[in-house]
């Protein structure tokens, strides 16, 4: 039911109502890679459970695991966009895509630098070390032991004298 090309709608997550093509299917039982393409439904390439997709008799011819330009060119082909009345990405918006797209490769390609809090770490002793050299120097204190409940009270409030009431008669 859920072959490559078959074309979904989303139930679940945050792109429900949007449709969705099969790619390809994952290694899990349940689950098959979807987009949309991006550009056109806001529904990014992702692996997706099969329980949160609604299929539609629609199916469009593409391979195993094609790219989000081949997925556009046989909506074009079979007509899909018209059908499911969702606009054609212009020109512009594909060049603005491909270049997001080469930003984030060469974003991930960067090796990454080594962090300066560690030497900043090596300049502040830890909170331990300061401990005890604050109680080496100092003579420690005494505790005082905690009082009971009762003279607590007794320590906070005064007694009153007893004050007989009147009796109205």
């Amino acid at each position: 039911m859920f072959e490559t090309g078959r074309i979904c709608m989303k139930t679940a997550g945050r792109e429900a109502g949007r449709f969705c093509v099969v790619v390809g299917k994952d290694k899990e039982k349940d689950f098959v890679v979807v987009t949309g393409p991006k550009i056109v439904t806001k529904v990014r390439r992702r692996k997706c459970n099969v329980r949160h997709l609604e299929p539609t008799p629609l199916k469009i011819s593409i391979k195993e695991n094609s790219v989000d330009s081949d997925v556009m060119k046989a909506f074009d082909k079979d007509d899909i966009y018209k059908k499911l009345k969702l606009q054609k990405p212009t020109p512009e918006q594909i060049k603005l895509a491909e270049e997001a797209k080469e930003r984030h490769k060469a974003k991930e390609e960067k090796p990454k630098e080594e962090k300066k809090p560690e030497k900043k770490r090596e300049e502040k002793p830890k909170k331990e070390e300061k401990r005890k050299k604050e109680k080496k120097h100092e003579k420690p204190k005494k505790r005082e032991k905690p009082k009971h409940k009762k003279e607590k009270k007794k320590e906070a409030k005064p007694k009153k004298k007893a004050v007989k009431k009147k009796s109205k008669k």
